[in-house]
Parts: structure tokens; sequence; C-alpha cells
């Protein structure tokens, strides 16, 4: 260690003033650079704990942080509050026990309180404005919205209605930038939330005083065309995953686009029919009927002696005797029913069935193929290629043999860009940036340090010319002599007698200080040549 430190001292006093003050400044930089870059990477890192609040909120939500005793940052003009990742949640809980933040208006925490003595209105009134507050936080928890405040307006509850078209309504201030899909999600998550609220009764207004439910009212014309399109995109989009997901385990992600066209049936169809088939008879029911009749005769009784003018005449049927006779007759009557077969028809077809479908594919060329020297082989493989993927396209959307070539389309394009790696890149970046942070510091620790090493390395000592060896040999010769002095000089003047230079003094000038003598001789030998050559 201690020649370490003679080297360096030694080092430094060959050194000229500007070279010194050189080092001095870059030696200082580059330990203030490490100084300030481990500091840096010490840091901790922070991270969003809520964002887009109001200033009541960020006031609360600061102090209650203060308080716990950890450090925090402002952020996004003074809406977001930022804390080290490590203390986030820890944060959070604490907050949320306290009830904090609150947000943009009360919720259903107002009957958290006990009201005694409440009368029905003032109860009737804080559960609109409880509902309006959850609607607003819901609503503020959208993509886009930054605020959001909600108004509902629902008919007294009376005995008697003087007016039954009264009906309740809704409106939505919005603080934010949103697209039509999330203004009709807001109308019907408020209508959803309100007994007896429809989605047309629902009005979005954005804070430039745009009407953006102007253009979405429910008509008998555009509102079923704006389903239909919202069908066919749904099964465009259905049926382009479908085959999507399959080329890239084939061909790799980024490697193929897949669009999908449908034709779907849009008209509904309901049939009913009734058919009779006369040929086609049925016996519904058959009755037979069947009479017997009996005739019996009887012997005729005898007359009583002296009353034959008395008695009456024979009855008909029989003889003159009196004799009687009874006729039994059999009838047999047979009826039968036939029913004639009917066939009765209800059908419904609902709209929504796909009528045609047409596919359109971008593939990558194939490095494999693109190597091959020869033109008529490499065309030859790109369209089996292509026959292929065509084909595979068609089974996978069900797309009838002889429709393959008319409605499945396959194209080989170089692509410009390919957007999932660069998401994938960015996503590991994020992921790993605590990593990349430390890597990063570390790397330029070793950058500075190795151009520091370089600088010392170009720094050379002064060189002396040999009139100051010489001086220096016959000062350092003088102080060698018994004394330190000549013979003939005085101790307090200070002035040497010049010594010649012999052999010995030169091998202990060598011995004493080589890197000077060593320049020195390289100077002497420099001028040297300069002289021959002039």
């Amino acid at each position: 260690m201690n020649s370490i430190l003679q080297q360096i001292r030694q080092l430094w006093s060959q050194l000229g003033i500007n070279q010194r003050v050189t080092l001095a400044v870059t030696g200082s930089a580059v330990i203030a650079g490490m100084i300030a870059l481990v500091a840096w990477s010490q840091r901790p890192q922070m991270q969003l704990l809520y964002g887009r609040l109001s200033p009541k909120d960020i006031s609360t939500v600061m102090a209650s942080i203060q308080e716990l005793g950890i450090k925090s940052d402002m952020g996004a003009n003074g809406t977001a509050v930022y804390v080290p990742s490590d203390q986030v949640h820890k944060v959070r809980m604490a907050l949320a026990a306290k009830g904090i933040p609150s947000g943009e208006g009360v919720g259903f925490e107002i009957f958290d309180r006990a009201n005694f003595g409440v009368s029905d209105f003032i109860q009737r009134t804080n559960y609109s404005r409880a509902l309006q507050g959850e609607l607003s936080r819901t609503i503020s928890q959208l993509q886009g919205v930054r605020s959001a405040r909600v108004m509902v307006v629902t008919p007294e509850n009376r005995l008697l209605f003087t007016d039954a078209r009264t009906k309740p309504t809704a409106s939505v201030f919005i603080e934010g930038a949103i697209n039509a899909e999330q203004v009709n999600s807001i109308r019907f998550l408020v209508a959803n939330s309100v007994e007896g609220l429809k989605a047309e009764d629902v009005s979005v207004v954005d804070n430039r005083g745009q009407n953006l439910t102007e253009g979405l009212k429910e008509d008998s014309v555009m509102g079923q065309a704006s389903g239909q399109m919202r069908l066919r995109r749904n099964v465009e989009d259905y049926f382009a995953n479908k085959v999507d997901t399959m080329l890239v385990k084939v061909l790799g992600p980024g490697n193929s686009v897949v669009r999908v066209s449908a034709e779907l049936e849009t008209e509904a169809l309901s049939k009913n029919e009734e058919r009779f088939d006369p040929e086609g008879q049925v016996v519904r029911t058959e009755t037979t009927t069947d009479d017997t009749t009996t005739t019996n005769e009887t012997e005729a009784a005898q007359a009583v002696t002296g009353a034959t003018a008395n008695a009456p005449a024979p009855a008909a049927g029989g003889d003159a005797n009196g004799a009687k006779k009874v006729s039994d007759s059999n009838k047999k009557n047979k009826t039968t029913q036939f029913e004639i077969n009917k066939i009765i028809t209800n059908a419904v077809k609902a709209p929504g069935s796909v009528k045609m479908l047409t596919v359109a594919v971008l593939v990558a060329p194939d490095p494999v193929v693109e190597r091959e020297k020869d033109a008529a082989r490499k065309e030859k493989l790109r369209e089996d290629r292509k026959s292929m993927l065509r084909g595979v396209v068609a089974n996978a959307l069900g797309v009838a043999q002889k429709d393959i070539k008319s409605n499945v389309s396959i194209e080989e394009m170089p692509f410009q860009s390919t957007p999932k790696e660069e998401q994938g890149m960015v996503e590991l970046l994020t992921r790993n940036s605590d990593l990349l942070r430390d890597a990063g510091a570390i790397l330029v620790a070793v950058v500075l340090f190795v151009a520091f090493m370089r600088m010392l390395k170009r720094t050379k000592p002064d060189e002396i010319p040999m009139e100051m060896l010489t001086a220096q040999a016959e000062t350092e010769a003088m102080q060698a002599l018994p004394g330190g002095r000549s013979g003939g000089g005085s101790a307090g003047s200070g002035l040497t007698m010049p010594q010649p230079i012999t052999v010995d003094l030169i091998n202990d000038m060598i011995r004493r200080k080589p890197e000077n003598v060593g320049a020195a001789l390289r100077s002497w030998m420099d001028s040297d040549k300069k002289e021959e050559n002039t």
C-alpha cells in the first residue's frame, strides 16, 4: 500500500500545473457522477397511488400519508399521488379504513350514520344523492373520463297520477373524451340502476357542451340498422380471430393479417302452412247398429155363451178365429267417418344467419422460399404455400369447395412493422425496469472509470531539458558532498559552484530519479537528431 501511495505521489510531482488541474477536475467530476448515480439508483421507485383526484381529495390524501410518515410525490398537474412501490397496498388499506378518498359526491355511506327522526322526504333525497354519487364514481372509472356527475329525476310517488306520461329521466355530465360505444355503455349503466328508467331517457353531455346522445337516439330505422352493423362486426371479428389464432401457431406472431367480410340474413321470416292431402284418408270413427224383429202367434180365446154379439172385433193381425201374430225383424246399420290428412307447419326464421363469407389474408414471405435461387422453383413454392393456406382457411370458415377461389384470397407481402413484437418489447422493459435501471447505473460507472483510466494513461510527465538535468545533477552532487555546499560558497548565500559530471554522479542520478534521466536523455537525443537534419 505504501508503494502504491509513493508511486501516486511521484506521478503527481511529475505533472505540470495544467495537468494537475485537469486531473483534479476530471477526478472530481467522476467521483461526483458516481455518487449521484449511486444516490439515484438507491432512490425508491414511486408508483401511482390514486389518480384523477379532486383538490379536496388530494389535500386529504396527502395529509393522511404525512401522518403515516411515508414519502409521497404529486404528479399529473396536481391530480395524482405517488408513493414508494413497496408501500402502495399498505397506504391504500390505511386510507380505505378512513374512507379516503371519498370521491366526488357522497355515496351509500350516507346511510352508515343513524339518523333518527328524519322525515320520509329527507330519506328519499338522501337515497337519490347516494345513487347519483355511486353512479358518478363508477362512470369516473371509465377510460378517458376524468370526472363525472349524474343527475336523476324521478317522479313523485303519488296515489293519483295527474299525468300518465311522467317518467324518470337522467342527465350525465362528463369531463373527458369518449367514443360512441362508451356513451351507450353509460346510458345503459344509468338506466339499469334506476327503476323505470329507459336508456333513451338518459342524456350525456361533455365539458365542451356537446350532446353526445344526439346521434344515438333509437328509431325504427336507424336503431335496427345500428343493431345489424354491430351483429355483423361481431360475426366478422369472431371468424377473423378464429383464423388468426390458427395462423399464428404456424407462421408466428405478426406474420399474418386476417380480415373477414360476412353477408348476413337480415330479414325475419315467419311461415304458417296448412296442407290437405285428399289421398291420405284416415278412418276417424266407425259406428255399427243392429236391429232384430221376432213374430210370435198366439191362440184365440174361446167365446163365452151368449156373449158373441157383445165381443169386439178381432184385432188387426189376427185371423177370424182371433189368433195373433207378432213379427221380429233384424236391421244392421253401419256408419264410418273419414278424416282427410292435414299438415300444419309454423316456421320462424330469425335474422343473423350467415349467407356468405369472404376472407382476405396477408402473410409475410417465407424466408426459406425467398432464399431459393431458381425463379421458377421459387414461384412454384409460393403458389403451393398459398394453395395450402387457402385450403386451411376455407375449411376453418366452412367455405364451400366451389367458392374457395372466389371467396378466399391469400397474398404474400412483406410487412413494414411488427406491432406485436414492439408491444411485447415494451411490456418486457416495463416489467424489468428496476433491473434495467441498476444495470444502467453499473454500465455508466464502468464507462466513467474506463474513461478516467484512459485519460490517466495518456497523461505524460513534463520533459525535462538537458540543462535542467545538469543543474539538478550539480545540485544533487553538491548536496551529496560533505557539508552539502562547495568549499568556496558561503552557507547563507545559497549559491553552488558548478561541478563536473562524472560517471559516479550519473549512476547516482539514475538510481535516484530514473524517470527524469530517461526523459532528459530522450530530449537530448531528439535535439541531436534535429540538429543533424538541419
